[in-house]
């Protein structure tokens, strides 16, 4: 099912999550219990993000630097498929620009159709030190707004590949990204908005906002893109702390803000209860998130059910 559909059928607030597939040369069964852990909350889809290869430079014994290209979490497409399934539950694949040819985008995007995939989520991805070289003969997408593009017109069956003309049309939801606190490369909310409302415009259909931590930014982001004429669903993105070091990494990584009085507490606080602080934070924004009328509500878990379990035991659905 569509991640709109289930928004439009829901009759009480829906719970969904991100998670990454395991490291290059890892195995399932961390993931396979992360994914156990997460099915009593029963919901409706998870994302699951994808990585393209990414430069790496190694220092040898010598003193010399050798630089590397890998790709640290391949295995989006089995992971979406193992979970559908076997836990019947849908998936969101994240589709990137960065690190991939147009070409090879609408490969993925027709075996995702084959294994009955019928969300992604459309996003330029982070810069990965890495430009592949991309022949003469093939293209790329620049912005995520040219990749909804790209998805829209095999929805309409219109494939780059000649020998496709004749195929069935794909059928996918595309999410997108968007940022309360603007993007780090906008030069304000108002212009990143803009962008925004290019990929709506493009044809996407849902927007799940990049994590934060004072709900003040997500009611005001809406707000904002309801201004600029964006009427599709804003699902708000949380994630829960639950490490000192996630005080100064979550906003070196992805370029967000964390309220003083959340700082505070986590810096001051044993480390061993920091998750304690983090949960309670979690409780706090997301009851008060549904109070106010919010339908879904999107927590970016990663690689542990422990703290999301710990919320979602308090908050009332």
């Amino acid at each position: 099912m569509k991640v709109v559909e289930h928004l439009a059928r829901a009759t009480r607030p829906l719970i969904s999550f991100e998670i990454i597939p395991p490291l290059r040369g890892g195995t399932l069964q961390r993931l396979l219990e992360l994914i156990e852990g997460l099915q009593r909350f029963a919901p409706p889809f998870i994302d699951i993000t994808s990585h393209s290869a990414e430069a790496a430079y190694d220092e040898q014994r010598d003193g010399t630097v050798v630089r590397r290209v890998r790709r640290k979490r391949p295995g989006t497409l089995g992971v979406c498929a193992l979970i559908q399934n076997k836990y019947h539950i849908d998936t969101v694949p994240h589709v990137l620009c960065h690190g991939f040819t147009r070409e090879e985008t609408e490969d993925v995007l027709i075996e995702m159709r084959y294994l009955g995939i019928d969300n992604v989520l459309a996003v330029r991805g982070d810069d990965p030190g890495f430009a592949k070289p991309v022949r003469a003969d093939r293209s790329v997408n620049r912005y995520a707004s040219e990749l909804v593009e790209q998805i829209v017109h095999m929805n309409h069956g219109q494939y780059l590949d000649e020998e496709l003309l004749d195929a069935d049309p794909t059928s996918f939801c595309i999410g997108v990204g968007g940022y309360p606190e603007k993007h780090f490369e906008a030069p304000n909310l108002a212009t990143d908005i803009h962008n925004t409302k290019k990929k709506v415009d493009a044809g996407a259909e849902y927007i799940v906002t990049q994590m934060f931590f004072d709900n003040t930014d997500y009611f005001r982001y809406v707000d904002l893109c309801r201004a600029s004429g964006i009427t599709v669903p804003i699902i708000p993105g949380l994630k829960i702390l639950t490490s000192r070091a996630q005080v100064t990494s979550l906003p070196r990584t992805f370029f967000i803000s964390l309220p003083d009085a959340l700082t505070e507490e986590a810096l001051a606080a044993d480390p061993k209860h920091v998750s304690d602080i983090g949960v309670e934070w979690a409780i706090r924004q997301t009851e008060d998130l549904l109070a106010k009328g919010v339908s879904s509500v999107h927590f970016y878990i990663m690689q542990s059910s422990e703290a999301i379990t710990k919320v979602l035991a308090r908050v009332k659905l």
